[in-house]
């Protein structure tokens, strides 16, 4: 198979799709299920409520972040410039 710039684009269209689905289903997870995934977080490290919420909203910021610098911004990029 061959790189080209379609294909590319269309790699990281699914990259961001597929990572924005992992980040809904961590947020409906710690939506729905927060006192279930505390419980289990705290049975290994003994860690406070506020902490607990602190680091999974830290780190979802963290892989939005990732998610938006490296999927989306260049599918982006290779969408909207043309290439010859």
């Amino acid at each position: 198979m061959e790189i080209t710039i379609e294909n590319l684009r269309t790699l990281l269209g699914w990259c961001a799709v597929i990572n924005l689905g992992v980040l809904l289903a961590w947020y409906f997870g710690f939506v729905f299920a927060r006192g279930f995934i505390f419980r289990i977080h705290t049975r290994r490290f003994r860690i406070s409520e506020e902490r607990f919420d602190a680091i999974h909203y830290t780190m979802m910021g963290y892989y939005k972040l990732a998610v938006f610098l490296f999927n989306l911004v260049p599918y982006l990029v290779l969408s909207l410039a043309h290439f010859e």
